[in-house]
């Protein structure tokens, strides 16, 4: 993914070579890591939702594919938690569930790749709902490592210039990006009820006007002539 703030630049390099080894022993498997789609039918909210009365230890034959980014690994993998846009999930995988070369194939498997799982709703003993996974589908392998959980991602410079890892690791930015697209969504909406037609403006021009930020020149290849 992008930058960790405790990991230098030898580390990061070491930890993408091992991605790559890893992506390369899906490939000798016959397993594409990066497949065009996946066609999951439920979400981890609305999984909540509709069993949040599920006692602990309960299990259930009703099945489900979900697919989102793995977030945390424990126990070899045999417990993921999986995010996906609604929110997080827990996956439960085990080798009296899967068969036994899929189990070898899921630690291939690293903190930051989009899976898809395919299984049953349980409840732990614990409490933590649970998808029982007899299946599963790597749909986006990750070479570089998300920021390690407890400090997150704080440099705020890091956090504007990589916005995509900020809005993985960050709810409260998703958040406020979510209300920001419906508000203008809205917006539009609204102005285009009432005859209002939108006209898009030059990003660049030939005079800097209209900002305090101090402008800066490019040069368009295509016309050959200097704008900011």
């Amino acid at each position: 993914m992008s930058e960790n703030n405790t990991l230098n630049a030898p580390t990061l390099n070491a930890i993408r070579n091992t991605r790559i080894q890893k992506l390369t022993e899906l490939a000798d498997k016959g397993i594409n890591p990066y497949p065009y789609s996946y066609d999951k039918n439920a979400s981890a909210k609305s999984l909540q939702e509709k069993y949040k009365d599920l006692p602990a230890g309960e299990e259930t034959n009703d099945e489900y594919l979900v697919a989102g980014r793995v977030m945390a690994i424990r126990n070899t993998g045999m417990f993921i938690d999986l995010m996906d846009a609604s929110g997080k999930i827990q996956i439960f995988s085990h080798k009296e569930n899967m068969d036994i070369e899929k189990i070898k194939t899921l630690k291939l498997v690293d903190i930051g790749d989009i899976v898809g799982f395919q299984g049953t709703i349980r409840r732990t003993p614990r409490g933590e709902l649970s998808i029982k996974a007899t299946d599963f589908k790597i749909l986006s392998k990750s070479l570089l490592p998300l920021p390690e959980k407890f400090h997150g991602l704080t440099d705020v410079e890091t956090r504007y210039r990589q916005r995509y890892v900020d809005l993985i690791m960050n709810e409260d930015v998703r958040d406020t990006f979510r209300k920001r697209s419906l508000i203008i969504q809205k917006i539009r909406e609204y102005l285009a009820k009432h005859g209002f037609l939108e006209v898009e403006t030059p990003i660049l021009q030939t005079t800097a006007s209209g900002a305090n930020a101090r402008p800066f020149t490019t040069h368009h290849n295509a016309l050959d002539m200097d704008l900011t």
